[in-house]
């Protein structure tokens, strides 16, 4: 017996094809979710999923793709970036107005438009993947730490606001993830400081521990509510501290 439809935002790569995958092989009926078609029919092709193109940042997108499920069970909120690492002295009005506008208000169009279906399954989950960076600062990372912390009070809100309904709220907050494009697209496309983020990290996570951690979390029985999970590499102690290692060392 299926576990009833998964919707899955910025599913056309990283944390997002990953769970979509994960979360077809434990049952769901997912529908994968983003801008790139051409991304998605790779996906449906490998693992038999659905797909609808969407971009969190338009309304009209948004409710096509409410507008198109006769139910849902589960929305994962992954749709999301960093853009920039300017200081707030040099930050750019139009870096922070994207991060908000895909972090937060991207979730938050996508929860209000499933709401109603997610309560009405009588089990719903919504799942939003935030960051280590909505539980932390660091330097340059104002305007995406602003972001995940917004979507952090949304996630806890939205608890609390749900008490009493059919519905559990989960937070999945991810530390060092080494994907084929979160780094590159912070920095524009500059592929040597991208790869500088990973540089001698021994044993990043990848995608498919994150994918773990939310299939992990939306499975467990309908009373018990996974609230946060904060996951992070073993050499990753902290934002700022992360252990390194260079050729020869032991």
């Amino acid at each position: 017996m299926g576990r009833g439809i998964a919707v899955v935002t910025g599913a056309s790569s990283g944390i997002g094809a990953a769970t979509a995958r994960r979360l077809v092989a434990e049952g769901y009926d997912v529908v994968a979710a983003a801008r790139r078609a051409d991304r998605l029919e790779q996906l449906a092709a490998s693992i038999g999923c659905r797909t609808q193109v969407l971009d969190v940042t338009s309304p009209e997108s948004v409710a096509a793709l409410a507008s198109s499920l006769d139910s849902c069970a589960l929305l994962v909120n992954n749709a999301g970036g960093a853009f920039g690492l300017a200081p707030i002295a040099e930050a750019s009005d139009a870096d922070w107005q994207r991060m908000y506008d895909v972090n937060v208000l991207g979730t938050l169009r996508m929860t209000r438009a499933l709401l109603p279906a997610l309560v009405a399954s009588g089990d719903g989950v919504v799942v939003t993947v935030t960051s280590t960076a909505g539980h932390g600062v660091y330097e340059g990372g104002a305007g995406y730490t602003a972001a995940k912390h917004a979507e952090r009070a949304m996630s806890e809100t939205l608890r609390l606001e749900l008490c009493g309904q059919p519905v559990r709220v989960i937070e999945i907050a991810p530390g060092m993830v080494a994907t084929e494009e979160f780094s590159l697209v912070r920095f524009g496309g500059d592929q040597a400081r991208a790869d500088a983020v990973y540089a001698g990290v021994p044993g990043p996570l990848v995608a498919d521990d994150i994918a773990d951690c939310i299939a992990f979390a939306v499975t467990r029985p309908a009373h018990v509510n996974i609230d946060l999970m904060v996951v992070k590499p073993r050499a990753q102690a902290a934002s700022h501290k992360v252990h390194r290692v260079t050729v020869g060392d032991a």
